[in-house]
């Protein structure tokens, strides 16, 4: 019989790579839950082969329904509010969908009765201000996050650990660092400058990169390399646990534009933006993955500058 996997969240960026993936392996009928207003274009590719639940995570009704509709064995909870800037701008809303809607997500399952692993997708950004002695940080570090989006993971995460502890819960935490690839929104600084670059190279866009702190070091990961990621997660980790997933090597946000630009003939001026600027910015996020590398025996395998062409080339087929 068909293992039942649910992905919260599949209509975005990691929840369709998962879905792709996860369908590649024998056994598994996938299943995702989605928001009536969320587009469906990075999953459209997938209509036949995936079963997707309306459901708002806000909502504890609508989640108990797509739960006891669904009843999986697995859940890689993916779906929140992922975008640190509009974190600083929706406080609310960010914390209200990142922590209710996890807890309505633990309850439904303990309402349903059932007891499938629960994969809970938290974030570097939890670390928050690391210090120079600090890096590369470990799972043990102080969370110490610098904008409402990390409070509100550092709320997931720890809701996570105490479900495991107080219902037996079989959760497991990973924060991954940061993981990109084709299809990511153009919210996202390495997408963002690889689409202003291809507007400049369509003739659609004055030849100026706008930018925002450059001097930021952030440790990168394929997103395919990731979802492989999340699925050893809940093959191979203890529940109750928390993994880092990163590379072990970080790239300033300047180093990251400055390998998209190598990859393109256009010449442009590179202007600072203030509205890209944060109140606080998380200088330095570099990770040490050692745990979770050891329980599962994962090693990213597709190179950063390989993840910036498949950017830049999905940026370039776009109309």
């Amino acid at each position: 019989m068909a293992e039942r996997v649910l992905i919260t969240g599949i209509t975005g960026f990691v929840g369709s790579h998962l879905a792709d993936y996860l369908l590649g392996l024998p056994g598994l009928e996938v299943h995702g839950m989605r928001r009536w207003r969320s587009r469906t274009e990075h999953i459209d590719h997938l209509s036949t082969r995936v079963a997707v639940v309306e459901c708002d995570l806000r909502d504890q009704i609508s989640v108990t329904r797509a739960i006891q509709q669904v009843r999986p064995d697995k859940i890689f909870h993916l779906a929140a509010q992922s975008f640190v800037p509009t974190s600083w701008h929706a406080p609310e809303e960010s914390l209200h969908t990142n922590i209710l809607g996890t807890l309505h997500l633990f309850e439904a399952v303990r309402q349903a009765g059932l007891d499938p692993w629960i994969q809970v997708a938290g974030s570097s950004e939890e670390y928050g201000m690391v210090r120079p002695d600090e890096v590369p940080i470990r799972e043990t570090n102080p969370l110490r996050p610098l904008s409402p989006y990390g409070v509100s993971k550092v709320g997931t995460d720890l809701l996570g650990y105490q479900y495991h502890q107080s219902f037996g819960m079989k959760v497991v935490r990973t924060r991954a660092f940061n993981h990109t690839g084709p299809r990511r929104g153009d919210v996202f600084v390495e997408s963002n400058f690889a689409k202003q670059i291809v507007e400049i190279e369509k003739g659609r866009h004055e030849p100026v990169i706008r930018v925002g702190n450059l001097d930021a070091r952030r440790d990168y990961t394929d997103v395919r390399d990731t979802v492989r990621a999340y699925w050893l997660s809940l093959q191979k980790c203890e529940a109750g646990e928390v993994y880092n997933i990163c590379s072990g090597r970080s790239w300033t946000i300047r180093q990251v534009l400055d390998l998209l630009l190598a990859r393109s003939k256009v010449k442009v001026r590179v202007e600072p933006d203030p509205a890209r600027m944060r109140p606080s910015d998380v200088q330095i996020l570099e990770g040490d993955s050692a745990k979770f590398r050891k329980a599962t025996g994962w090693a990213p395998e597709i190179p950063f500058e390989k993840t910036l062409d498949d950017i830049l080339a999905y940026w370039r087929q776009r109309p």
